[in-house]
């Protein structure tokens, strides 16, 4: 933590491997990546002279002791943020804005082409602060390097999508920032997604003064949107009235995401720190999975706390930290096991697989959860199947009309059985 309270992207980078030379962003730094088991990185870029750019920063036992937080800690301090938002403070001075282009050239900044099958260079770690109509709305969308000035996102059917289409109803832009290399506290913040409105910047703001003992500082750009002072870039955007082919991408479940046509952002302006490192997310990666996936853990939590007594949740490995999760609970009837698992699908209506344990089973140790579904579980007595509900589009699985079938395993205890023939003695 710096002496003002304040943190930044460029503090969680301690320890990264540095190259001697620069490296191309251009899948060289997919590469090198893959030869470093997707350690954490920090080098200087080919294409990008004065630019530098950090992956694999923030894998989930790097954002847990970065914050000095267990997993489970950290899950309900996100899921108390949720219900406790506070509003930044703002700002005149920042970081952000030690430097300035109205001359923008989009293809000069290390935005990367990891996988060779994905279309092109994309920023897949910025995120995307939208105000229309008196909402803000603060999310992660992938953006398609088109040219110098514009990009092409990904807009799923939230928030964003909404407000687009409302305002596209009426022939009128919306002002946005693109930012990048936000501290993991905002995107942690950016990933969350609500039923009803919330400004996640305020969010974000609560985690900041939790963790550093300061609200989140913001200042204010050009075309009026707010961003974090100490971000690395800052964006001057719109999203235009146009819109371009996007994808094929490599996405979270690692495979490739479908073309569509999406909405054209064009960029204005372009601030960044001295010396800005650029944050080079890889897709489908133990980072990507982290900030997808613990903020979808909170919303597991706080559904299955209100059928029976919630211990911990887990976005699992091989769900892509999205469509599979673990949870702990202590159930009070024979029937909680059930209960939690139509709890938990509802409180994450993109999960297509969950599985119920007690608390003494390590809900992040696959082998355990295996061993306590071989020991605990019937198939024909203790499975939910669900047909034709709502899917995510990122399963390649998924019906045409995007529905999907969904399951949950009952591998708990009844309270009303013995238990000691079930516990392991190891």
């Amino acid at each position: 933590m710096r002496p003002d309270g304040t943190m930044a992207f460029r503090d969680h980078l301690a320890g990264a491997h540095i190259p001697d030379a620069p490296i191309s962003c251009i899948h060289g730094l997919f590469e090198l990546s893959k030869e470093l088991n997707h350690g954490l990185i920090l080098s200087d870029i080919i294409e990008s002279p004065g630019h530098r750019a950090a992956l694999n920063v923030l894998a989930r036992d790097r954002l847990c002791s970065a914050l000095n937080v267990e997993p489970g800690e950290l899950i309900d301090i996100l899921g108390w943020a949720m219900n406790n938002p506070t509003n930044p403070v703002v700002v005149t001075e920042a970081p952000v804005l030690e430097s300035s282009a109205t001359s923008v050239e989009l293809t000069k900044l290390p935005i990367p082409h990891h996988y060779p099958e994905d279309r092109g260079r994309y920023m897949s770690a910025s995120i995307v602060i939208a105000e229309y109509e008196g909402q803000r709305n603060v999310s992660f969308h992938r953006q398609f390097l088109r040219d110098d000035t514009h990009v092409v996102a990904r807009l799923v059917p939230r928030h964003l999508r909404t407000m687009v289409d409302k305002a596209r109803a009426k022939g009128e832009t919306i002002p946005i920032a693109i930012v990048n290399g936000c501290d993991p506290v905002v995107l942690l913040a950016a990933a969350m997604s609500f039923d009803e409105h919330i400004d996640e910047l305020t969010v974000a703001s609560t985690l900041h003064e939790k963790f550093y003992g300061k609200p989140l500082p913001v200042v204010q750009l050009d075309n009026g949107i707010q961003v974090p002072a100490n971000s690395e870039y800052a964006m001057c955007a719109k999203i235009t009235l146009a819109d371009d082919l996007e994808a094929p991408y490599v996405d979270i479940t690692g495979t490739l995401d479908d073309e569509r046509i999406e909405p054209v952002f064009e960029v204005e302006s372009i601030h960044h720190r001295n010396d800005p490192i650029f944050h080079a997310l890889i897709p489908a990666e133990a980072e990507h999975k982290a900030l997808m996936g613990l903020p979808r853990a909170p919303t597991i939590k706080s559904a299955v706390s209100q059928v029976t007594e919630c211990h911990d949740v887990h976005m699992t490995e091989g769900g892509c930290g999205w469509l599979s999760a673990v949870v702990s609970i202590t159930p009070k009837t024979p029937d909680d096991g059930r209960k939690s698992i139509e709890a938990a699908l509802a409180g994450h209506r993109s999960m297509k697989m969950v599985t119920v344990v007690n608390q003494d089973i390590d809900v992040a140790d696959p082998v355990r959860v295996e061993w306590a579904m071989m020991t605990r579980w019937q198939p024909d007595r203790d499975t939910i199947i669900l047909s034709q509900q709502k899917g995510s589009s990122l399963d390649p699985s998924r019906n045409a009309d995007g529905t999907t079938g969904k399951i949950g395993y009952d591998a708990t205890l009844s309270p009303n059985e013995d238990p000691s023939p079930y516990i392991s003695v190891q």
